[in-house]
């Protein structure tokens, strides 16, 4: 492994700002009718429109146009009336055309932002803009290249709808930025923009850092990080890059502004090429596409048909369910997960008794098994059904883990288990007390000892009673008849 730069000295702060590229979910590219799901082979989804070949002429695509509103209204962002494509020249290998069709001058949209609270902190991440563009193919470095070095080419990505999401370098930390991309992309796959899968490329984040001293108002050189997919790249690159800068600064050194890309295996960034600037694109009106208009009765459809945020959600849950901040975020972030908890704490009429065993042992549960929240086997309505039985203390806490255990693997009810295994808590107070009178006679050596004010050995001898009870045994019950026999000094 390199060497990895010394640990930033404290009068430095860095300067982030992000740019996400998002494929919007439509089922088709946003110029032309080919699919952009997986199915089929390198270049089966393509045609003379995304392949830029001569006479073809893109359409727009409609339902990308909605995707990329809705993404705007979620995030607060003034959507246009009229916005303009344009070409951005630029010679690479996977664009066909030599050039992108994207948005320049006239964007989509302006302003807004990412906005969260975490650990009762709240973040507010602004934004420049949001614009619609198409993506390019994909150069395969996978072991296919041929003797000569020649890599293959694949252009079933070409033209599939993007939408760039451009933040201000409001960010001062690597952590905050990888929180701000995930806050992001929890938005945009509640809001069914994206499927937000990055392993394929759904989700792309480009990173601008530049470092200052504390204090100072001026932006230092920055580089640009391309193509980070993991929110664990994007806080290792930044990390990484922003004690790089530091150290090319304090050793009497220049910044350069460049592109990098992330080396995960190396654990460092690496040069990729200088940075251009807009005139090296060439930039001017796409010829093919008129202007975009978007009335305001277009905007009131999308925003009449928006699902609920996370944010929202987690302000709701705090104030429908009385969860605490912890919970509503965690809760709030994922939608399949949110709706399962709402039915456990409805049926249930217990919000934080919900939240407890829906984030806990359920979720501990599932991750043994590699499942999700969307395949587990347990209703909503057996797992409230199981936190009624523990409320009512007809099954012990621990009893009914293991019970919850069996209801992931075979889908079982918890009275079906109840019953059939002999579950339900012993609270006869006459059996218990038989069960009490045994054990303390089995431990003297303990009750002598409570009895010359070592009272904390109690806990241990109720542990006994209900280990012998094999786990039946109600704990307060058990407690509170452990105390009264020990209180009477009789030990049989």
């Amino acid at each position: 492994m390199p060497a990895t730069p010394a640990v930033r000295p404290v009068d430095f702060e860095p300067v982030i700002g992000l740019e996400i590229h998002v494929q919007l979910a439509t089922a088709s590219k946003v110029f032309c009718g080919c699919a952009t799901d997986g199915a089929g082979g390198p270049n089966s989804r393509t045609c003379p429109v995304c392949l830029g070949l001569p006479g073809a002429l893109p359409v727009l695509n409609d339902r990308a146009v909605d995707l990329a509103v809705t993404a705007a209204l979620a995030l607060g962002s003034a959507v246009a009336a009229t916005s303009v494509f344009a070409r951005k020249h630029y010679f690479y290998p996977d664009l066909p055309k030599g050039y992108q069709i994207t948005q320049f001058d006239r964007p989509l949209a302006t302003g807004g932002a990412v906005s969260w609270t975490s650990a009762g902190r709240r973040h507010r991440v602004r934004l420049v803009r949001i614009h619609l563009e198409e993506d390019a193919g994909k150069s395969l470095h996978d072991g296919t290249e041929d003797r000569a070095g020649r890599a293959a080419l694949d252009f079933n990505r070409s033209g599939a709808p993007l939408i760039e999401i451009v933040t201000e370098p409001d960010l001062r930390s690597a952590g905050d930025a990888a929180e701000c991309f995930r806050r992001l992309r929890a938005l945009l796959v509640t809001l069914c923009v994206t499927d937000g899968n990055m392993d394929q490329g759904s989700l792309r984040c480009d990173a601008n850092i530049s470092v200052r001293r504390i204090g100072t108002s001026a932006l230092g050189e920055r580089t640009e990080i391309k193509n980070l997919n993991s929110f664990r790249f994007l806080e290792r690159a930044i990390d990484f890059e922003v004690a790089r800068q530091i150290d090319v600064v304090q050793s009497g050194g220049v910044v350069r502004t460049q592109t990098r890309l992330w080396d995960e295996a190396a654990g460092r960034t690496v040069t990729m090429r200088a940075k251009e600037t807009s005139d090296d694109y060439r930039y001017f009106p796409e010829p093919d596409l008129p202007p975009l208009v978007i009335d305001e009765d277009r905007i009131a459809r999308r925003r009449a048909a928006m699902p609920e945020t996370p944010e929202h959600r987690h302000d709701r849950f705090v104030a429908q369910y009385g969860l605490g901040g912890d919970d509503a975020e965690a809760l709030a972030a994922t939608p399949d997960l949110a709706a399962y908890f709402e039915r456990v704490a409805t049926a249930a009429g217990d919000g934080p008794g919900a939240a407890m065993w829906v984030r806990g042992e359920l979720t501990r549960r599932l991750h043994e098994r590699g499942a999700s929240i969307a395949t587990v086997p347990v209703t909503p309505e057996a797992l409230a059904r199981l936190i009624a039985l523990v409320s009512s203390q007809a099954v012990s806490a621990s009893v009914a883990k293991q019970m919850l255990g069996l209801m992931v693997e075979s889908g079982a009810s918890p009275d079906e288990i109840v019953h059939r295994d002999g579950l339900l808590q012993e609270s006869d107070e006459q059996a218990i007390t038989a069960l009490v009178d045994r054990t303390l006679g089995a431990f003297p050596e303990q009750v002598a000892q409570f009895r010359q004010g070592k009272h904390a050995v109690a806990g241990f001898l109720v542990g006994q009673v209900v280990k012998a009870s094999a786990g039946r045994a109600n704990p307060s019950i058990v407690d509170r008849l452990v105390r009264a026999r020990l209180g009477e000094g009789a030990t049989s």
